[in-house]
């Protein structure tokens, strides 16, 4: 709950512009404790600008956020700080910004340049910044861009850290101011923020604890509370006077949680009885209830059941029936399917066999036609040979017989030394009946043309 609070006044603080020099919505009767004194720790690069501490608030009372070294949005913004304004009846932040020009901030002198009105620590030159030496704390080795000019404060020295109300500043914004005031700003970084966020959870930056002289005035970079670059306060800016209200702020806090516990220990008291009674009332409901809905569900469970059965036992019976139904179908189905691939197989089969049968069969055919083709035509061959060859025979046969028949009768008897040799039987395959012998015929007595005798003792050649 407090870091809650601390962060929203935290955010408060930072997003009011000074040009509404608005009341802060948190009434704060005690005003914030002096400036501490410090010294400014050394620029970290070129391009930073300073932002001066100043005293915040939150549950604990008022805490430190010590002064630091910020990067702007961009190059041409100046920082206006913020301060504490009296409204009349209390005391309100009025939150800084950046812009073009330097605007009001309460006259408060924060040291380092912002004296109270304007900013003399330095300006912008085409988008660089040149540091004044004279109120900054700048290595001139490494940043080149510096000059040197005496800052004349027109107020007050002194370290009052708010305007108006007793014992503030009394300084009003000037017609410069209020111009600026209307220019457009923007707000805080993110870095600023988280600067002032964690500067409210440390304990140590309490002004009830450090008195107003914290151990972290100012650091190098924002957020960065430990290391090199913290520099603590030097003394309180004024003797610390707020005891006697933080005793009573402390009383009353203590008075606070002393009725805070009563009245949990009441509340917890009466819930406590409230619990019982209602537990009590429960648990008679709930006994009521319990008995009434076991006695529903029994009978709900009783008639679920008879309905149950009796729609279990219908649906049964027609399962059964679709079964038997579907059962018989599908036999017949298969039955009918069986034989149609049964007599579609077997026509399938009866058309091949006759097809390889007629085909066998024109095969055996065409091979019988060849086979007999070609043995009649060797038989016919065979036996123009064989004729061609008897008749061959015969007919020099028959020569020779023509010149023996011209012989009388009582000589042409052959004796068996000469007698014609008997033609060559045919083959069997091709045997032939013998020609019969043919009895040459008669001569006719042609006395100029009979062939002159034979010699006796030699024999003709064949002819």
């Amino acid at each position: 709950m407090r870091t809650s609070r601390l962060l929203l006044l935290a955010v408060l603080i930072l997003a009011i512009p000074a040009a509404s020099f608005a009341q802060f919505g948190v009434s704060i009767s005690i005003a914030p404790p002096a400036l501490p004194v410090y010294t400014q720790p050394m620029v970290p690069a070129d391009g930073y600008l300073w932002t001066p501490g100043y005293w915040g608030n939150g549950d604990d009372g008022y805490f430190w956020v010590p002064g630091t070294w910020v990067m702007p949005p961009q190059a041409g913004l100046l920082w206006t700080p913020g301060y504490w304004g009296w409204g009349g009846d209390s005391f309100a932040w009025n939150g800084g910004y950046w812009g073009a020009e330097v605007g009001f901030y309460g006259g408060v002198n924060y040291g380092f340049g912002y004296g109270g009105v304007g900013y003399g620590g330095g300006y912008w030159n085409n988008g660089a910044f040149n540091y004044n030496t004279t109120v900054n704390n700048v290595n001139v080795t490494d940043i080149h861009n510096v000059y040197s000019k005496t800052v004349i404060n027109n107020t007050t020295e002194n370290h009052v850290s708010y305007n108006g109300g007793t014992g503030g500043i009394t300084a009003r914004p000037t017609a410069a101011e209020e111009t600026a005031s209307h220019q457009q700003h923007t707000p805080p970084t993110a870095m600023q923020t988280q600067h002032v966020k964690a500067a409210s959870t440390n304990h140590a930056l309490l002004a009830s604890v450090n008195h107003g002289r914290p151990a972290i005035a100012a650091t190098s970079k924002p957020g960065e509370l430990t290391g090199k670059g913290v520099v603590a306060a030097k003394e309180a800016g004024a003797p610390y006077k707020a005891a006697a209200t933080e005793n009573k702020a402390a009383e009353n806090k203590a008075t606070e949680n002393k009725e805070a516990t009563e009245n949990k220990a009441a509340e917890s008291k009466a819930a406590t009885t409230r619990s019982n009674e209602n537990k009590a009332a429960e648990n008679k409901a709930a006994t009521t209830h319990s008995n009434e809905n076991k006695a529903a569900e029994s009978k709900a469970a009783t008639t679920r059941a008879d309905g149950s059965k009796a729609a279990e036992n219908k649906a049964a019976t027609t399962r059964s029936n679709e079964n038997k139904a579907a059962e018989n179908k599908a036999a017949t189905t298969r039955s009918n399917e069986n034989k149609a691939a049964e007599s579609k197989a077997a026509t399938t089969r009866a058309d091949e066999s006759k097809a390889a049968e007629s085909k066998a069969a024109t095969t055996r055919s065409n091979e019988n036609k060849a086979a007999e083709s070609k043995a009649a035509t060797t038989r016919s061959n065979e036996n123009k040979a064989a004729e061609s060859k008897a008749a061959t025979t015969r007919s020099n046969e028959n020569k020779a017989e023509k010149p023996k028949a011209a012989r009388p009768p009582a000589e042409t008897k052959p004796t068996a030394a000469h007698a014609q040799p008997a033609p060559h039987p045919a083959t069997a395959s091709h045997a032939q009946a013998a020609p019969r012998q043919q009895t040459a015929p008669r001569p006719e007595a042609h006395p100029e043309k009979a062939p002159p005798e034979k010699a006796p003792g030699k024999e003709q050649p064949r002819q």
